[in-house]
């Protein structure tokens, strides 16, 4: 589909410009298939939907404790609240 502002008269920009050396079709065609999955890949990123965070309850990191944030345990008077508690 074309814009209705652009005019058909109008000669594109070329996408790729060969700046040094003399390419042939093969390696132009390798180039163009590589930099199209690439932007589909792209594209296809994009449109996934990322996961939704955890809450702190149902997130399994909290058995690591330290590495995932959270305070390490000490051993002591009412100990066992903060061995439970998100925070």
């Amino acid at each position: 589909m074309s814009d209705e502002n652009t005019p058909h008269d109008e000669p594109q920009r070329p996408v790729l410009r060969i700046v040094r050396g003399d390419p042939d079709e093969a390696e132009i065609a390798a180039l163009t298939a590589a930099l199209t999955g690439a932007a589909a890949a792209n594209a296809a990123a994009a449109t996934t939907p990322r996961p939704q965070r955890l809450s702190m309850w149902a997130d399994r990191s909290a058995a690591l404790r330290h590495p995932g944030g959270r305070r390490p345990l000490h051993p002591g008077p009412n100990a066992w609240r903060a061995s439970t508690l998100p925070g």
